[in-house]
């Protein structure tokens, strides 16, 4: 059950290696060592590869959110806006992790659906830099432009908490994503520059008004790379049927977040959660999308996922639940890694 590989939207390992010891955190990838994700684990579940994101963590302790979000209904407070020369250093030392891991052969950073798929023939994992919130990006895009040289090829211009571009969607259960006001100006600068370097624009975490600002302004197919349905799931995080319907009619997609609190209908943390929880909204979203329009966005190593998934040496259990389900092998296969490699085409040329 390890094929088709899995080429998944959304990871935090080098969230992950920037909170320990790097040096170590990069010999524990490459053996047994991981969390949710390192090379053994890859192999045992047929992991091909995924977006890596670049996340700046800031002050703000996640703690006590997890019990928080056991509760009934919740609402976290939003960290602070992390300032340009804070996130920009810890920005820098987490695509420096990449780039080593590249360096030694645990990877590829992959600039092309070429590149990606040959990686995949060739057993090798590959790469996509992701940046989770632009506090790092300078008004000016300077710092854009060194990363793109580096190989960053998608963005999201928020996590949860405000940037300079644009406003995220907070921690809250019950709540719709329309939250706050859309992008600021240098954040209409933003998509258009992202347009044009060919850097796939993230709308998860951003909040309703800013998806809308983006589907106005963007030439591209519009993307959450990893994000659920709303009417499942009534959590600010998560995607309203209008949303849906226009990033169908954009001719992008959705990754579905194994994150538990975004799968249940109670919106609890709950890690007991049946991998049948997915299937329920993979067939939302792919009725809502079509089938060439919906893949996977783990969230590996940035959440609790459902326990019959535990880490990505139990996708094989996800593929088996797909067949058990009705999925026949060419959706599954587009599920797993097709459509990825369908919406990047579509963006990066």
């Amino acid at each position: 059950m390890q094929d088709p590989l899995i080429f998944d939207g959304h990871n935090d390992v080098l969230l992950r290696l920037h909170q320990g010891d790097v040096s170590a955190g990069l010999d524990g990838f490459q053996g047994a060592g991981g969390r949710h994700i390192d090379l053994e684990k890859a192999r045992t579940g047929g992991f091909g590869g995924g977006f890596f994101a670049i996340y700046v963590p800031g002050e703000h302790s996640h703690t006590n959110d997890m019990d928080e979000m056991l509760k009934p209904s919740y609402d976290l407070p939003l960290p602070p806006q992390v300032e340009w020369d804070i996130a920009s250093k810890v920005a820098l030392s987490q695509a420096s992790s990449l780039i080593k891991l590249e360096r030694d052969g645990a990877l590829k950073i992959c600039r092309t659906t070429t590149e990606i798929q040959d990686c995949m023939t060739h057993g090798l994992m590959a790469a996509v830099m992701h940046m989770e919130g632009a506090e790092a990006i300078d008004p000016d895009f300077h710092t854009l432009d060194v990363l793109y040289q580096a190989g960053l090829r998608s963005l999201g211009p928020v996590w949860s908490r405000p940037t300079i571009f644009a406003h995220g969607v907070p921690f809250r259960f019950p709540s719709t994503p329309d939250t706050g006001p859309g992008l600021t100006d240098d954040g209409v600068r933003l998509i258009r520059k992202c347009n044009d370097l060919g850097v796939m624009v993230d709308l998860s975490h951003l909040n309703e008004a800013g998806f809308w600002d983006v589907a106005q302004i963007s030439t591209k197919p519009l993307v959450a790379t990893h994000s659920n349905a709303y009417e499942l799931c009534p959590h600010s995080r998560n995607l309203t049927n209008h949303q849906l319907h226009a990033i169908r009619d954009s001719d992008g997609m959705v990754g579905l977040n194994f994150a538990v609190a975004f799968l249940r209908s109670d919106g609890r943390m709950i890690e007991d959660t049946p991998i049948s929880a997915m299937l329920t909204h993979l067939d939302y979203l792919i009725e809502n999308l079509g089938e060439d329009r919906v893949g996977l966005g783990s969230d590996f190593d940035g959440a609790v996922v459902p326990a019959g998934i535990k880490t990505i040496a139990g996708l094989p259990n996800l593929r088996s639940a797909m067949r058990n389900h009705g999925y026949d092998d060419p959706l599954i296969k587009k599920l797993c890694h097709q459509n990825w490699l369908r919406v990047l085409d579509l963006t990066w040329t």
